[in-house]
């Protein structure tokens, strides 16, 4: 039987340890096909860019957050799949915009 939390509390740790350990940051934007922004706060880990705070913006003006302190509800999730800019349609932005957004 799976321990699903557990598994919340490692995906907790492990992302707040990134968070509160990381000396260097990215943070790239996304525009989606339904016209929501997508805002990432990335942090690299074992060769892999990780999110450790995602926003999205909808094209409602809603505004869904997730982060270790709040990795999922019922409208998404912070995601589990490390960043490729290189490979992705990621535009990289200024932390600045980035943090307009995220406390908002």
């Amino acid at each position: 039987m799976v321990d699903l939390e557990r598994i919340k509390a490692e995906s907790v740790a492990y992302f707040r340890s990134l968070d509160e350990g990381a000396t260097l940051r990215y943070h790239f934007r996304h525009a989606d096909e339904e016209g929501g922004l997508w805002y990432f706060e990335a942090v690299p880990d074992r060769g892999e860019l990780i999110a450790i705070k995602q926003a999205e913006l909808t094209p409602a003006g809603r505004l869904h957050r997730y982060s270790w302190e709040h990795l999922d509800d019922e409208h998404g999730f912070l995601t589990d799949q490390a960043l490729a800019p290189e490979e992705d349609p990621l535009e990289a932005i200024p932390a600045e915009e980035f943090q307009r957004v995220w406390t908002q």
